[in-house]
């Protein structure tokens, strides 16, 4: 029986009312809280280490999977294993993250190694969520790795998110993309108070007609740290694109990294950055219309991180 405090991070994380319909394996304080499989969608538990293999049959249209995790224990601390193996020409849904309640005086740590292998034509959709609340002392820490390897001409977009509660957090992905693959990666973050936010992508553009687009949105708030670190390489006729817009508000910091790497002469890399705080005029405008200061400065943060 779920409590009331992990039915509301499962709502934050996974947009989760009530039990989904197709594939799903619930985690909570370290154990499997349900599981369901399809005829197309198979979860195996590992049996080396913690954690489980998504296995998506070639063909499998319009179907989910969703594999949430909740820790509402102070001062527990993992390290999970996913193996996603997508078949070819399926197109599917998978939706992941974690939330972490601490009410207590010791940190909580959760560590994700998401592993996507995606076949032939095959496309999806994952959307990863993380969230933290409780009032404790201890910190909520998540440490998400994640390796994309597309065969030819897959297509996969990433929804990274992360806007309130998470004290700290290193994100660490790298992708490698075939002939004809497309990666679309769209990250949002929020930070506030003394939280720390490091975000890396690596993406290898390996095959001839290679895309990917890394762009992220954050806000900083109070005294916390963002930095984002994105590099493409471009090792045959590709084309890649990153983009960090940040606003920087209070004494917050944040530092943005871009790199292009061309290896080959038809490779078409770019990078775009831009930090800066919020423009008095678009405040003024709002508060003509009778909002606050505060409640301008929300609206404008709620828009650009939407």
């Amino acid at each position: 029986m779920l409590t009331d405090i992990q039915k509301k991070i499962l709502e934050e994380v996974a947009d989760l009312h009530s039990v989904p319909t197709g594939a799903y394996n619930f985690r909570i304080n370290g154990q499997k809280e349900g599981r369901n499989t399809t005829a197309n969608i198979d979860i195996v538990t590992k049996t080396d280490v913690s954690g489980i293999d998504i296995i998506i049959k070639p063909g499998t249209k319009k179907e989910s999977v969703h594999i949430p995790v909740v820790i509402s224990e102070s001062g527990m601390t993992e390290t999970v294993y996913n193996d996603f193996y997508v078949g070819e020409n399926s197109d599917v849904l998978i939706v992941a993250g974690c939330g972490i309640d601490n009410c207590g005086k010791q940190d909580s740590e959760h560590d994700g190694v998401h592993r996507f292998h995606i076949g032939k034509n095959a496309r999806v959709r994952y959307v990863e969520k993380h969230y933290g609340s409780g009032d404790g002392a201890g910190k909520r820490i998540l440490n998400p790795k994640t390796e994309v390897y597309m065969d030819e001409g897959s297509y996969c977009e990433m929804e990274m998110v992360q806007i309130k509660g998470v004290d700290s957090t290193e994100r660490d992905t790298v992708c490698e993309l075939k002939a004809g693959a497309k990666l679309i990666v769209k990250e949002r973050l929020m930070t506030h108070g003394d939280q720390h936010a490091v975000s890396g992508y690596k993406c290898h553009l390996n095959g001839e007609g290679a895309v990917a687009d890394v762009v992220s949105r954050s806000v900083a708030r109070d005294r916390s740290y963002q930095k984002f670190e994105a590099v493409i390489i471009g090792n045959a006729p590709c084309k890649g694109h990153t983009e960090c817009d940040a606003i920087i508000m209070d004494d917050a910091r944040v530092l943005s990294v871009p790199a292009l790497e061309a290896n080959n002469v038809d490779a078409e890399l770019l990078h775009e950055a831009a930090i800066g705080k919020i423009a008095g005029e678009q405040l003024i405008k709002l508060m003509t219309f009778g909002l606050s200061e505060q409640e301008a400065e929300e609206q404008i943060i709620n828009g650009f991180l939407g």
